[in-house]
């Protein structure tokens, strides 16, 4: 039996990440949400400055495979996560914390001074999650520039901002 564990991703994970994200979105089936906005993936090759700038992280399956994934992009003193996703099939089983702790972990020791993200509010497997990780909603006046066109290009592509939120999560001294 192997056992599951957090790396940096490699060229070879790639072309698994949009799998990963497409499984991950059937979660959202039979929600009120628009499935077909949130079945678009990134393609592989989106990822490739995330992977470069050592922004990617997988969670291996200890066979080699990814299972798990978070694309994030350093931005002045934040570390903002573009993308979370765990394959439909291995959800529930505590590995998206774990990738997310290891993350914070990380950015922490490169002493960044926040994380942020765009999530939906009341999905139980994304604001109340990252609530419970330690995150905070921001309210429109928190919210840097980059967040507020982040998400409005969101709504542009279909999204309902009034279900849509920016998070932040303040890292202090370790």
């Amino acid at each position: 039996m192997t056992s599951t564990f957090v790396r940096q991703a490699i060229e070879s994970d790639l072309p698994r990440l949009p799998e990963i994200e497409r499984s991950a979105s059937e979660a959202f089936r039979g929600t009120d949400l628009d499935f077909d906005t949130l079945s678009s993936v990134t393609p592989a090759e989106g990822w490739r400055d995330a992977l470069r700038a050592g922004t990617l992280w997988v969670v291996d399956d200890g066979a080699g495979n990814a299972i798990a994934f978070l694309g994030a992009e350093a931005i002045g003193g934040e570390l903002h996560i573009r993308e979370f996703d765990v394959a439909l099939d291995r959800q529930g089983q505590g590995l998206g914390r774990r990738l997310l702790g290891h993350v914070i972990a990380w950015a922490r020791t490169a002493e960044l001074q926040a994380l942020t993200l765009t999530t939906f509010r009341t999905v139980p497997w994304n604001g109340p999650f990252y609530a419970a990780m330690g995150f905070r909603e921001l309210s429109p006046a928190e919210m840097s520039s980059r967040l507020v066109e982040i998400l409005k290009k969101e709504a542009h592509q279909g999204l309902d901002p009034a279900q849509r939120c920016a998070m932040r999560l303040d890292l202090g001294a370790t």
